[in-house]
């Protein structure tokens, strides 16, 4: 077979090694966009090693480390109870659509495919949390707006289920006597860890890149941003600076292309530490989920 020539194994494997260096470009472009002087970027654009060597933007971000620490511990809890939430609902709604004796199952199945097509729009969603959920200024604005109940993560996790736990099995179950959240916990989550795992990651991307429910919902309280919106209000304030900096000299030298690449520094780190530890499970459960049933 080909798959046993040498020569097309070492060729494949160099084309592998050339993409993964390829993918890699954009976060070494990144670093050295933010460790580089703010004239020299203005003046040759972004290299991928630093032209002139400058720690300005760090040393700016730096000097607002309080805010953006506690941003940080903010983000990680958002991140953690909205992430475990997600996938508790999802989980418990993807079973029961599962079984094909489910009554109803067909129309209740349509309608969630239905909201993945069409939405109340912004207005509404935001009157319904606001005026009748009363979420405003609260943690449960940053954690259930949009984000806890995702219609596709329910279709991948029901497809998993269906194709890759036996009907019998849990029918077996059902003799023996247990009941369905028996059988859910001891029998259907241990057997759908990588989907579980799947889902789990696409949410906490989603959590701790979400800017926009801070922006929304979070007026007064403004101590629960996570670190997308401090970071956000970090780059308008310099911005606001540059912008009004006639009669404040100073400005002028102040970093603006480099926060912005220093900022994305920031916040991406978190997500590519914790991406190692869902990898194994991630291929799997993504492909079998959205490609089978």
């Amino acid at each position: 077979m080909i798959y046993k020539n040498k020569i097309f194994r070492t060729a494949m494997t160099v084309f592998v090694i050339i993409l993964c260096l390829l993918s890699l470009m954009p976060f070494v472009l990144l670093l050295s966009g933010s460790l580089t002087d703010e004239a020299t970027l203005a003046l040759y654009g972004y290299d991928l090693y630093p032209r002139k060597f400058s720690m300005d933007a760090y040393s700016y971000l730096w000097n607002l480390r309080a805010p953006i620490i506690r941003a940080y511990f903010m983000s990680f809890a958002i991140t953690v109870f909205g992430t475990g939430a997600n996938v508790v609902m999802t989980t418990l709604f993807a079973y029961p659509l599962s079984r094909k004796d489910l009554y109803g199952r067909q129309v209740i199945s349509f309608f969630l495919f239905f909201t993945m097509l069409f939405n109340g729009g912004f207005v509404p969603t935001y009157l319904i949390y606001t005026r009748i959920f009363n979420i405003s200024d609260t943690f449960a604005a940053m954690v259930v707006p949009y984000l806890m109940m995702n219609a596709f993560f329910v279709i991948m996790m029901r497809t998993y289920i269906m194709s890759n736990i036996p009907d019998e099995v849990i029918e077996a179950a059902r003799i023996d006597g247990s009941s369905e959240l028996r059988i859910l916990t001891r029998i259907v989550m241990p057997m759908s860890r990588p989907i579980m795992a799947t889902v789990a990651l696409m949410a906490a991307i989603a959590y701790w890149n979400n800017w926009t429910n801070g922006v929304y919902f979070l007026s007064v309280r403004t101590e629960l941003y996570g670190i997308q919106n401090v970071l956000n209000s970090v780059m308008a304030n310099v911005t606001f600076l540059q912008s009004h900096s006639n009669a404040m000299v100073s400005t002028r030298q102040m970093p603006n292309v480099s926060i912005r690449m220093a900022l994305a520094m920031i916040a991406v780190i978190p997500i590519l530490a914790a991406y190692p530890f869902f990898q194994k499970y991630f291929v799997k459960g993504i492909t079998v989920g959205s490609v089978k049933g």
